[in-house]
C-alpha cells in the first residue's frame, strides 16, 4: 500500500508509485501478453475470453497451450462457500455490511493501550508523550492471537500503522515542523498491541493487559542475520532503533508478529545539497522526502539524509515481535532483503518455512524465502529459521512456467568481481542484486495468500504504468490491477519451479471488456489478499483518492472488501468503507465468528470531495465518531453475525 496511488490517467501519480526501477528486465505486462497471445484468446487487441483462473473446469479458465499444461486443478469440489447477499457499491461515510451482519468500531486512533491511559483529544493537541501510549494512526495489517483456552473471546490484537497525515494528526496541521510534532508522529508510527475480550452483551472491549505495549519508530530494535548490528553500512549518530511504514504482515508458526517496513524512503529527506547514490536512488531517497510531507528532517536530524546517511539504511526490513514477550526487542530479520516489503506471507512445506513478499512499486518484484532446515529442529538449537535460509527473486515465462532465482554471493552474476562483497552487501541492496539476476518486473505487487489446502499461491497486483515494448496485452495502461496465483507441483512450496495464470482482472465490465468480474460486483485496485481457514478468499481495495468516484472508477464506489469462492469462481461484495478510506487488514478469532477489519485512512484528501484542513478536518469523513467538533480516525472494525454464526457462510 502507498500513500495515494496513481490516478487513471497516472497523471499525478505518488512518486512511490512511480517505477525506480532502471534494469530494462522483462516487465510481466510483457511476459503476460504474450502468454495470451500464445493461448490464442485475444481479437482484435482485447480479451474476449475471461481470463480468470478459478480451477479446470469452470468457465473462465485459460486453455492450455500444445506443448504445456495449465496449473492443475487443485482445488476441492464442494458445497459454495459464500452464504450471504452481496452489498451493492456505497459512497456512504460509513461501513455497510450485509444483511445479517452488524459492524463495531474498536481501537481507532488515539484509543488507550491499556484502560486508564491517556485519552484522546479531538482537537489533535494530545502531546507525543501520549500518542506513545495511544493506538497509532492509520492502521493497516492485524492479527489476532487468542489467550488461554477461550481464545474466541479474548486474546491480543496487534495492529500495523503505515503512515501519518499531518493535517489530521497537529492541530495546526502542515505548519512548520518542530521537534515535539516528529517525536508525535514517530509515536504514531509502528505497531500496537493491545489485549480485548468479548463481554456479555457482545461487544469486544480493550482490556488492562501486561502485554499491551507500543512499538514505535523510536524503539530500540536489534539486527539479526547476515547483515549484523555493527555493519558499517548501519553505523549512524543514534542506536538501532524504530520501525516506520509497517504495511501487512506475517504470522509464524512459533507465534510471532512480522511488521513489514515498505515506504521507508519518505521519512529521510535534506534542505542541504544532496545527490542520491545508484543503491539510494534505487529505494527512491530524494531530498524532498519521496512520497510526500513528512519532513521529519526538519525537526530532528536523525531522519536528515546527509547528516545521518546510514539511517536509512536501518529501514525496508521485516520485523520480528513476540506480542507475549513485552520486554523483548523487536529483531529486524536481514535474511528477509531490505525493499519495500508489503507483507511477509509465512507458509510451512515439508517442515520448512517459506516466506513470500512484495516489494510494492511499479515495476518490482516478488521474493521468496526457504529455511535451510526444518524450523522446529532450527528453534531447538537455538537459531532463529528467518536467519538461516535462502532468498530468491521470482521470474516468470511465456509458457505459465515460472523459476525462483537464488539471491546469493557468488551465485551467477552476483560476484565480487561483478562489485558485491559479500551476502550482507546483497541483502542490503536487495532490489539491485533482483535486477542483476534477471527478475520479472510486475504491477506492483501486494498482499499475498496460500490456499490453505491446495497451496497455491494468490497475489495482488494493483495497478501499473509501465508500457510494455510491444507485442499484444489485455490492458494497456492497467488503472484496475488484477490476480495472479501460481501453483508448485505435489504441493511442495519450497521447490523453485511453478506454474502461474491468471485468477482475475478486476475492474467495471462496462468500461473494460477483459474485467472477469460480474458487473454487480465491479472493483478495482486489489490489495489486501487473505484465505480464511475454509478456503474462502477475501480481497480488499486500496483506490487512490485522487481516482476514487471518478473517471475508470466513477461506478465502483468507495473501496471495499470482496470475497470469492475459489472452486466455484464466484465473487461478491461484502464490506464498503467510508469516504475517503482503504480498507485493509483482516483476521478471524479461530471459531470463525468474529472479524477484525482495518479502516485506514478515512477522510483524506480526496479529488472528487475536497480535502480536510486544520480549520476542518471534517471536510471529507468525520467517521467514525460523526462528532461535528472532531475529526476522522482510523480504527479497526468488528464484524459478526446476528445469530453469531461463522463469517461469510
Amino acid at each position: 500500500m502507498t500513500l495515494d496511488h496513481a490516478s487513471e490517467a497516472f497523471t499525478d501519480a505518488d512518486p512511490d508509485d512511480v517505477s525506480s526501477n532502471p534494469s530494462g528486465n522483462r516487465p510481466f505486462r510483457d511476459v503476460l501478453a504474450a502468454r495470451v497471445s500464445r493461448r490464442d484468446i485475444v481479437r482484435g487487441g482485447t480479451v474476449v475470453a475471461a481470463v480468470g483462473f478459478f480451477g479446470a473446469g469452470v468457465a473462465g479458465a485459460l486453455p492450455a497451450t500444445a506443448g504445456t499444461s495449465a496449473p492443475a486443478s487443485v482445488h476441492p469440489r464442494r458445497k459454495p462457500l459464500l452464504g450471504f447477499t452481496p452489498v451493492d457499491v456505497s459512497t456512504a461515510d460509513t461501513v455497510v455490511v450485509p444483511d445479517g451482519y452488524y459492524a463495531e468500531v474498536i481501537i481507532p486512533w488515539g484509543t488507550p493501550i491499556r484502560p486508564g491511559g491517556p485519552a484522546w483529544r479531538k482537537d489533535a493537541t494530545n502531546t507525543a508523550a501520549e500518542q506513545a501510549e495511544q493506538v497509532g494512526m492509520h492502521h493497516d495489517a492485524n492479527c489476532y492471537f487468542p489467550i488461554g483456552r477461550d481464545g474466541n473471546r479474548r486474546g491480543l490484537l496487534v495492529t500495523n500503522h503505515e503512515y501519518t497525515d499531518n493535517v489530521l494528526l497537529f492541530a495546526d496541521g502542515n505548519a512548520v515542523m518542530t521537534q515535539e510534532k516528529v517525536d508525535k508522529a514517530v509515536t504514531a508510527h509502528g505497531v500496537s498491541i493491545v489485549e480485548i475480550a468479548l463481554d456479555r452483551q457482545g461487544h469486544w472491549q480493550v482490556v488492562d493487559s501486561r502485554y499491551a505495549r507500543r512499538v514505535t519508530a523510536a524503539t530500540p530494535v536489534k539486527f539479526s542475520g547476515p547483515v549484523a548490528a555493527d555493519h558499517p553500512a548501519l553505523q549512524s549518530n543514534n542506536e538501532p532503533m524504530g520501525t516506520v511504514n509497517n504495511c501487512s504482515y506475517g504470522e509464524t508458526p512459533w507465534g510471532t508478529y512480522l511488521a513489514c517496513e515498505e515506504n521507508f524512503n519518505g521519512y529521510f529527506g535534506t534542505a542541504s545539497p544532496f545527490t542520491p547514490s545508484t543503491a539510494q536512488a534505487r529505494y527512491g531517497i530524494a531530498a524532498n522526502n519521496g512520497s510526500g510531507a513528512n519532513r521529519w528532517h526538519q525537526g530532528d536530524a536523525r531522519w536528515d539524509i546527509v547528516a545521518n546517511p546510514n539511517e536509512a539504511n536501518r529501514f525496508g526490513w521485516v520485523v520480528e515481535i513476540d506480542p507475549f514477550k513485552p520486554h523483548e526487542k523487536p529483531v529486524k530479520r536481514t535474511a528477509l532483503g531490505r525493499l519495500k516489503h508489503e507483507g511477509a506471507t509465512v507458509w510451512e512445506s515439508r517442515g520448512r518455512v517459506v516466506v513470500y513478499t512484495g516489494d510494492d512499486q511499479d515495476g518490482d518484484y516478488v521474493y521468496k524465502y526457504v529455511s535451510k532446515a526444518p524450523w522446529r529442529l532450527l528453534r531447538l538449537l537455538g537459531r532463529s529459521p528467518l536467519d538461516h535460509g535462502t532468498l530468491y527473486v521470482a521470474k516468470f515465462n511465456d509458457d505459465g512456467s515460472g523459476t525462483w532465482l537464488p539471491l546469493v554471493h557468488g551465485t551467477g552474476p552476483l560476484t565480487t568481481a561483478n562489485g558485491w562483497a559479500d551476502q550482507a552487501d546483497v541483502l542490503i541492496r536487495t532490489r539491485q542484486a533482483a535486477d542483476a539476476v534477471g527478475a520479472t518486473p510486475l504491477d506492483r505487487p501486494e498482499w499475498i495468500t496460500v490456499h490453505p489446502e491446495t497451496d497455491d499461491v494468490y497475489m495482488s497486483l494493483t495497478n501499473s504504468t509501465i508500457a510494455p515494448a510491444g507485442g499484444p496485452n489485455p490492458r494497456h495502461p492497467n488503472p484496475y490491477g488484477h490476480i495472479i496465483r501460481w501453483h508448485y507441483r505435489d504441493g511442495d512450496t519450497t521447490r523453485l519451479d511453478f506454474e502461474w495464470d491468471i485468477f482475475l482482472l478486476a475492474g467495471d465490465p462496462t468500461k473494460d471488456p477483459a474485467v472477469t468480474v460480474p458487473d454487480a460486483q465491479r472493483f478495482g485496485s486489489p490489495d489486501g489478499l487473505w484465505f480464511d481457514p475454509d478456503g474462502r478468499l477475501w480481497i480488499q481495495t486500496d483506490i487512490s483518492n485522487s481516482t476514487i468516484n471518478l473517471g475508470a472508477y466513477d461506478r465502483i464506489g468507495n473501496n471495499q472488501m470482496l470475497v470469492a469462492d475459489p472452486s466455484t469462481g464466484e465473487v461478491r461484495r461484502f464490506l464498503v468503507g467510508p469516504n475517503g478510506c482503504e480498507v485493509t487488514g483482516i483476521d478471524l478469532t479461530p471459531d470463525r465468528r468474529t472479524m477484525f477489519v482495518n479502516i485506514q485512512h478515512p477522510g483524506e484528501a480526496s479529488t472528487a470531495i475536497g480535502a480536510p484542513t486544520p480549520a476542518n478536518p471534517r471536510a471529507v469523513s468525520n467517521w467514525p465518531d460523526f462528532d461535528p467538533e472532531g475529526r476522522p480516525r482510523a480504527a479497526t472494525v468488528v464484524v459478526r453475525k446476528l445469530d453469531g454464526g461463522i463469517i461469510g457462510t
